[in-house]
């Protein structure tokens, strides 16, 4: 039973697992075959590429050698030679064009030479005229002399010196600056900088030192005659006080420029225009400020200790330095009266001052409602207003500078510090 069963175990188990193998080892063979010759088929066909390409550029090369003959002296074809003549007519060209561009430049050149040798010898020839000139060149310069005068006088007569123009609203006024020797107080920024320019520009400390050395010559000139308020005092950067400045684009820049004067009392004003030419003197006046009182107006509510900081400021600039200063007190309500009362008292008692009205209104504070009535109040003759806050720090500067830039019926005098509220101490 064992021996009848070999031979169909061999047949049908360990037979064809044995071609399996034959076939699987004789299939990887066939491939690995396959696969070394198709290697060798794609490098040769590279290879021939790589040469073939190699030849065409070689021959159809613009930089090629520059004989007749190409690489060992073979003849170049009909290709090569075209493409050759072809490159050389380019870089004849492109020589060409930039030989043109240089003669232009040349040409151009001795024009603006030739232009600027004509106008040497003008100015040579107007500088000859000038040295030996006669009546025709009289006539010429007298003419051209008229001419700018005439130009000066315009600009002069359309800017706002002798009288105002009416503008459309408040935001076309062109503001001035006000500076000193140090500092420049300007609004051209308005809010978004501290209006005092420090450093001061070269350019505008310059300008504003030729201003003021200018007005020092026209006030130490020696008097022909013309002008009556020429004094004997001999004038220097010291005696400047400060000036006023605005530029207006189509016209020029005013100047206004003020001096201590003689006596103590006495201050000398002058007003300097710059028509976009050399600066003209336009006027020189004395101002006399012994006789101009000054009305100061305070509202105020409650808030005595305030008052009492207030007074403190006033008995030493107002009744000692100045005396010439009325004080207006416009208080409302009926808390802490007889406190700010009784220290106006002090002060008239101590100091024998007199120039004082306490005003009390039983109404709610209102600055606008107090510096009316304030106003109002004052029964005297011509006065200056100074509208004031128990907050205020000034000083006897400060209000001969509000009597020199406030004019009745003319201008008024609004400082910029105002701007920059304070509550624990403003400094004029």
């Amino acid at each position: 039973m064992v021996r009848r069963d070999a031979p169909t175990l061999l047949n049908y188990v360990i037979l064809p697992n044995l071609l399996l193998r034959l076939s699987v080892v004789m299939l990887r063979r066939g491939l690995l075959a396959w696969l070394s010759r198709v290697g060798v088929l794609l490098v040769v066909v590279c290879c021939c590429l790589s040469l073939l390409y190699v030849i065409t550029c070689r021959i159809a090369m613009p930089g090629g050698p520059s004989r007749p003959g190409g690489v060992g002296g073979a003849p170049i074809g009909p290709a090569g030679r075209e493409g050759f003549q072809a490159l050389l007519q380019e870089r004849e060209e492109q020589h060409q064009q930039h030989i043109a561009s240089l003669k232009k430049q040349i040409a151009q050149l001795k024009e603006a030479l030739q232009e600027r040798s004509e106008q040497l010898k003008g100015m040579q020839d107007s500088v000859e005229k000038t040295a030996g000139k006669g009546t025709v060149g009289d006539v010429a310069d007298d003419h051209s002399h008229s001419d700018l005068q005439e130009f000066l006088r315009s600009q002069l007569s359309r800017a706002e010196i002798h009288s105002g123009v009416r503008l459309p609203s408040e935001y076309a006024v062109v503001p001035f600056e006000s500076f000193t020797l140090q500092r420049v107080y300007q609004l051209e920024m308005g809010l978004t900088r501290h209006p005092e320019e420090k450093p001061v520009r070269k350019d505008r400390r310059d300008e504003l030192g030729e201003v003021v050395e200018s007005a020092l010559h026209a006030l130490n000139a020696p008097n022909r005659g013309g002008d009556k308020t020429k004094a004997s005092k001999v004038y220097t950067p010291s005696d400047f006080i400060e000036g006023i400045a605005r530029t207006e684009k189509d016209k020029g820049t005013l100047y206004e420029l003020t001096f201590r004067g003689e006596q103590k009392q006495e201050f000398r004003r002058l007003l300097l225009f710059r028509p976009f030419g050399p600066l003209m003197k336009v006027k020189s006046e004395l101002v006399e400020t012994a006789n101009m009182p000054i009305n100061i107006v305070l509202p105020l509510s409650q808030r005595a200790d305030k008052f009492k900081q207030f007074m403190h400021n006033f008995r030493e600039v107002c009744v000692k330095q100045d005396g010439r200063v009325h004080l207006t007190v416009v208080y409302f309500g009926k808390d802490q009266m007889n406190e700010v009362k009784g220290t106006l008292e002090n002060t008239s008692r101590e100091l024998n001052f007199r120039n004082f009205t306490l005003i009390q209104l039983n109404e709610e504070f209102s600055r606008g409602r107090g510096l009316d009535v304030g106003a109002r109040a004052w029964k005297g003759g011509n006065v200056l207003l100074f509208f004031c806050d128990v907050d205020i720090f000034f000083t006897a500067d400060f209000l001969n500078t509000c009597r020199l830039n406030a004019q009745p019926g003319e201008s008024e005098f609004l400082r910029n510090n105002f701007l920059f509220w304070n509550h624990f101490c403003i400094d004029f």
